[in-house]
């Protein structure tokens, strides 16, 4: 448990002993007591903490929502340690005001804990699988799935951070029409680079990259595929050109800092007969008729417009069953939850897969899906559509190699997945305090800086007085600290990644107005000491929050 959450449920139980007793003077009539808050105000002015249970009461007692918070604060006892003092605020919230020297706890506990400062057992080894990106292995990553690997990585670390069992995966679409397309096109335009003139299939891949992967085909097998029956020449085309695509996929991750513990095929669940275990699963509950020579899911029990095609009157499975067998298989491999990272055009897709899954017999909460809108790339005030190299989409590996991964990743972080995202070329790399990466970087960059500037041993925790930490920028920066465990948890408990980005830019501030206004090299010891057990504890606090969202912490800029 957090030093915060310690001293939230200390306020919080102290505040139930105060209404208990209350309750047995008759000062108050309440039957049950409602579910109140004890929070972190936004603004310092109003307090350590505050809690909003005299205007819950209010609504039962009949009273004011001050007079009950008077009577509160009338009762309250001593059993709050370092509780300076407290006042009624507002319509009646009651905030807590403790003295500083509570905050000085928190400094040894992060030079002790170190790489583990931050780190909890909130999730209590829950096991969770996290998949994302999962691009048709057709083509090339774009922005879409580089903003879908940067949030299903950072927030795969800051579960594991919160104390769950992650397991990161990768859905390898590899069946279905978009294979058949893409087979069509690699056999157009292998017997076009062999000088056949043949036409392009209107529904085929088109871009540049296709044409490289035939030729690089061409060099290893040659022409050897021109006596073969069309059928089997695409089979042998599509099991080269998957194999060149997803190497190329896994390489362009790992230089994202993305690497997988699976890769699942959708392939796998055709060849191993569980698409139709799952239907008739689903037939068995009776979720399925048949009509018109097809059978249908009938999603409208769970609250959809209109039932769903799973299997075609040519007795093909449709991607919705398939997607149905492999988060039945997600289930039955012991996922006690499942994420997914879906783009925004499947937002229809979210209401009837869990319908499938409850029909299946699972809890639909089971599975929660993180929908992602859009990004935009800008280079100044024009928008960038196309790549220099494929006259296509800009790729993840072009966009890495301009910008460099870790303004990359933090850029694609700092929106809500449910926002759009406007990427600036310029901006991710510039090297200015205007560059939220660079202005953070900087920060741990400038500490190091500071620790190696001074020449003298760093005291133990019980040698240095911290009660000299007394100036509001020092006691601000430490506060700061103290909240990363509770960012950590509050990110992995709401699956919200963007507000790291938004902590790491905060505590990079305050340092630079602590660095500002405080001398760290100063010529009284003491104090010296003290600071540079404060610079040191933000060094580390820094480095950690960099290294859950997959960027580096430079020692020098």
């Amino acid at each position: 448990m957090s030093m915060l959450t310690a001293k939230r449920e200390q306020i919080y139980l102290e505040i139930v002993k105060v209404l208990k007793r209350a309750k047995a003077d008759g000062q108050l009539q309440f039957t049950e007591i409602p579910d109140f808050t004890v929070e972190v105000p936004r603004e310092k002015a109003h307090g350590d903490f505050a809690t909003n249970v005299a205007l819950l009461l209010s609504k039962t007692e009949c009273k004011a929502p001050r007079q009950i918070a008077q009577i509160i604060v009338d009762n309250f006892s001593s059993g709050v340690e370092q509780l300076e003092k407290i006042e009624i605020a507002g319509p009646g919230f009651i905030n807590f005001y403790l003295a500083s020297g509570w905050l000085y706890q928190i400094l040894p506990l992060v030079i002790n804990e170190d790489e583990k400062y931050g780190c909890s057992n909130f999730g209590g080894g829950e096991r969770i699988q996290v998949e994302f990106v999962s691009a048709n292995p057709t083509g090339l990553l774009h922005m879409g799935n580089a903003r879908g690997a940067a949030l299903g990585d950072t927030l795969s670390n800051v579960l594991e951070a919160a104390g769950y069992e992650v397991t990161r995966e990768f859905y390898i679409n590899d069946a279905g029409n978009q294979i058949e397309n893409f087979g069509k096109s690699l056999e157009a335009r292998y017997l076009q680079l062999l000088g056949q003139e043949v036409g392009f299939p209107e529904e085929g891949y088109h871009g540049e990259d296709i044409i490289e992967t035939v030729k690089n085909i061409i060099t290893e097998v040659g022409d050897q595929y021109l006596e073969l029956e069309s059928g089997l020449r695409r089979e042998f085309l599509i099991q080269k050109a998957l194999q060149e695509k997803l190497s190329k996929i896994k390489k362009d991750l790992v230089q994202f800092g993305v690497e997988y513990d699976v890769w699942f095929s959708e392939q796998s669940l055709h060849d191993s007969g569980a698409i139709t275990r799952t239907i008739e699963a689903l037939q068995q509950k009776g979720f399925v008729y048949e009509q018109e020579g097809a059978l249908w899911l009938k999603t409208t029990a769970f609250g959809e417009e209109k039932d769903e095609v799973i299997v075609r009157s040519n007795g093909l499975a449709t991607y919705f069953a398939a997607d149905i067998a492999y988060h039945q298989n997600k289930f039955e491999r012991g996922f006690e939850k499942v994420i997914n990272i879906w783009g925004a055009d499947h937002h229809g897709h979210v209401a009837r897969m869990k319908g499938a899954i409850q029909a299946l017999g699972y809890e639909p909460e089971k599975l929660q899906v993180i929908l992602m809108q859009l990004v935009r790339l800008f280079r100044g005030p024009e928008i960038v559509r196309m790549s220099k190299r494929s006259g296509e989409y800009i790729t993840l590996a072009e966009l890495v190699e301009e910008v460099g991964r870790d303004a990359a990743r933090f850029f694609f972080v700092m929106r809500s997945p449910d926002s759009h995202l406007d990427f600036d070329l310029d901006l991710a790399k510039k090297e200015s305090a205007d560059n939220p990466v660079y202005y953070v970087q900087y920060a741990h960059a400038r500490i190091n800086s500071i620790l190696l500037a001074s020449t003298e041993k760093l005291a133990s925790a019980a040698e240095i007085d911290f009660t000299l930490l007394t100036e509001a920028e020092e006691l601000a920066l430490i506060r700061k600290i103290a909240e990363f465990p509770d960012e950590i948890v509050g990110v992995a408990a709401n699956y919200e990644p963007h507000h790291l980005t938004r902590y790491a830019h905060e505590l990079a501030s305050l340092f630079h107005s602590f660095y500002n206004s405080c001398r760290v090299l100063t010529d009284e010891k003491p104090l010296r000491q003290a600071r540079l057990y404060l610079v040191n504890a933000t060094r580390i606090t820094l480095r950690n929050v960099l290294g859950l969202l997959g960027v580096s912490a430079p020692e020098r800029m």
